[in-house]
């Protein structure tokens, strides 16, 4: 036994000292790549003035272009850049890819340990320079003052090219409360928020409005100029493992919050005070069949026609508060278009819907890696969502897109293929002009040319202390009380508690002691996730949905818990649980949006009154779960609490 563990034991030392010496290697080859591809890039460009007034020679060639005068009308500053940039340079900018940035502010050159995702990077100058890619989407977080550096540092990478466009930079959503993992990306210095599913819990829409303003100013002081989002869909499937990113299941109530958030975030219209907003998932991602996600195959949304409408709606309210971008959804729409292929390649959707029926003029953008699979050190992340077109190679893939109508292509870095693509005759340069006027209209409109760089001055926004408040408050309202027998909420102070799935160490204000001499047990659950053994990649393990009850070896520990003493069940509802098994044991049931455990406790010990309503039913069985419409909102048989339902204190004065 000893010699096959020792054999064992130098099998896995071996793999590992292989694994080392092969990130070496890459490592050096990288740095190498990345050096040369620095000493391709020209000058930074040169300061011209003209009548005592100061311009950039973005493309060096010692005079005022038109695409470099702030003065001239936007639209001509498009048409001069779009007919100075290449071939190579066009197809660069249809592409949006994740980059990363290194710890100490500097752009990231080749992979690290320290940060996962960017082993499914390529380095930064490779896309740049070699690519001739200037949009990207960031998920990294370090201290304001690196992102500061990196944002100077990537954009005068950009000035050094042929014709110094400037890089746009977007984000997925960042101001969730911390240690909550899930769609939010956690920036320490930024205001903490309930999540879109708890605003729509309190249903405000001056909030959301105040919301979005604070998110595009605290996303301007690190230079993100798109915010990806906000969700549209209406989440009619309580499976669905994204529930928590969008308001909720009424689309009356997402169409107001929608639009109130678009006009936070970009004001009347698109300017320099601006950050885009790219509503996403048209036209209604809440509606995937048998709740199976649609990054995955078989990608499905269902849709009976009469109530497609009612999914399309939020979308609408974001067309009308001229939201500058869209992003379809992966999926193929059952029930609504002739062609069986994911929205980004359906010309019925993109072209008939998006651009002819509903008249939306902005930017089209695909969702991530709908064309190549994502890996890292040869392991699969996650498969290519080109649902229907498994069968066509990259290339068609490519040209099914842009024959579509798509404007750009996100998670994908291909414009070397798409630049062979146009010179083969394949796809036409002018229709490729058409997507650029949308594309560069939007970096001029934010002010990228004129100005791409930031100030230690931008950075004193963030921590401002009304942000922090009004994200409080909102965590507060957005609280919903769901039980409370006897009036057992809100708890005396100095009761005795025992505490369950809290970290101890930020409870504050309690005292917490052992079950055996607590009068209450104050438990928190996370809504149940179930599939990920039938996982086929990385990225499918850990967003798998399915079953919405808690599994027997999670029951197995609550319910002789909560059987012990009166408990204060605390329900972190990223989706609709099933919250059956444990409601009769539970004195008191407070449904919690991604709240921070402070305020959890506050409303807990009566600090305020709670106000928040459900934004989505809560089901009864799994059963009721199974015999519901994936696109019908509220059919739910004997929802245990429905939809719109909270309570308040009675005896708080």
């Amino acid at each position: 036994m000893k010699k096959i563990l020792g054999i064992i034991l130098k099998g896995i030392s071996a793999l590992i000292l292989l694994v080392i010496i092969t990130y070496l290697f890459f490592v050096a080859k990288w740095r190498f790549d990345a050096s040369r591809d620095y000493a391709m890039l020209g000058p930074e460009a040169p300061k011209i003035e003209i009548n005592n007034k100061v311009y950039r020679d973005l493309n060096k060639n010692g005079k005022l272009d038109t695409y470099e005068n702030p003065e001239a009308q936007i639209e001509d500053r498009v048409e001069d850049l779009i007919n100075q940039m290449n071939i190579h340079e066009k197809a660069g900018a249809i592409f949006i890819d994740m980059i990363g940035i290194n710890s100490d502010g500097t752009p990231m050159e080749y992979p690290t340990f320290s940060d996962p995702f960017s082993f499914l990077m390529e380095y930064s100058s490779a896309k740049i320079v070699k690519k001739k890619m200037n949009h990207f989407n960031i998920t990294a977080s370090y201290p304001k003052e690196k992102m500061l550096a990196w944002n100077n540092a990537l954009q005068k990478m950009g000035e050094k090219t042929r014709l110094g466009i400037p890089i746009t930079i977007a984000s997925d959503p960042r101001h969730g409360v911390p240690s909550k993992f899930g769609a939010s990306i956690h920036t320490p210095y930024f205001s903490s928020w309930p999540s879109a599913l708890g605003m729509g819990a309190i249903n405000d829409s001056l909030l959301v409005q105040d919301f979005g303003v604070i998110v595009r100013k605290e996303y301007k002081a690190l230079g993100i100029r798109v915010a990806l989002g906000p969700m549209a869909d209406t989440s009619t499937e309580p499976r669905w493992f994204r529930i928590n990113g969008t308001f909720g299941e009424n689309s009356d109530v997402n169409s107001k919050l929608v639009s109130a958030y678009i006009r936070g975030l970009q004001g009347d219209s698109l300017g320099t005070a601006s950050v885009a907003a790219m509503v996403k998932h048209f036209p209604g991602g809440g509606t995937p069949e048998n709740g199976k996600d649609t990054h995955f195959p078989p990608g499905i949304q269902i849709f009976e026609e009469e109530n497609l409408e009612q999914h399309l709606k939020p979308f609408i309210a974001a067309f009308e508060a001229k939201t500058a971008s869209v992003m379809p959804f992966y999926s193929i729409a059952k029930g609504i278009t002739d062609e069986d292929v994911g929205a980004s390649y359906n010309k019925e959707i993109i072209t008939g819907m998006l651009r002819k029926r509903l008249g939306f003029e902005g930017i089209i953008c695909t969702d991530w890696a709908m064309i190549t699979d994502k890996k890292a050190m040869g392991i699969l992340f996650k498969p290519a969502s080109a649902h229907g077109v498994e069968h066509l190679n990259i290339d068609e893939r490519i040209i099914k897109i842009i024959d579509a109508g798509v404007d750009m292509i996100g998670g994908e870095s291909l414009s070397h293929k798409l630049a062979e693509l146009i010179k083969k005759g394949e796809i036409e340069e002018k229709r490729i002009d058409q997507s650029l006027k949308r594309i560069m209209l939007q970096k001029f409109k934010l002010g990228l040319f004129d100005n791409p760089y930031l100030s230690e001055e931008s950075l004193k926004i963030l921590g401002n202390k009304i942000s922090i408040e009004k994200g409080k408050e909102a965590q507060r309202r957005a609280l919903v009380l769901l039980k409370n027998e006897d009036d057992i909420l809100p708890l005396r102070p100095k009761t005795k508690i025992y505490l369950h799935g809290f970290d101890t160490k930020k409870v504050k204000d309690a005292e917490v002691t052992s079950l055996e001499k607590a009068d209450i047990v104050v438990a928190k659950v996370d809504t149940p996730q179930w599939g990920g053994e039938k996982a086929g990649s990385i990225m499918e393990m850990l967003i798998s949905g399915e079953r919405l009850d808690f599994p027997e070896e999670e029951l197995e520990i609550l319910t002789p818990l909560l059987k012990t003493k009166p408990t204060i069940l605390v329900a972190n509802l990223k989706r609709p649980a099933i919250l059956t098994e444990l409601e009769p044991i539970s004195k008191a049931i407070i449904a919690d949006f991604d709240i921070s455990d402070d305020i959890i406790f506050e409303l807990i010990f009566g600090g305020f009154n709670p106000s928040g309503t459900l934004p989505i039913q809560l089901p009864s069985s799994m059963k009721s779960v199974l015999n519901q419409k994936e696109d019908l909102p509220y059919d739910l048989e004997n929802p245990l609490f429905d939809y719109g339902f909270g309570l308040r204190f009675q005896n708080l004065e």
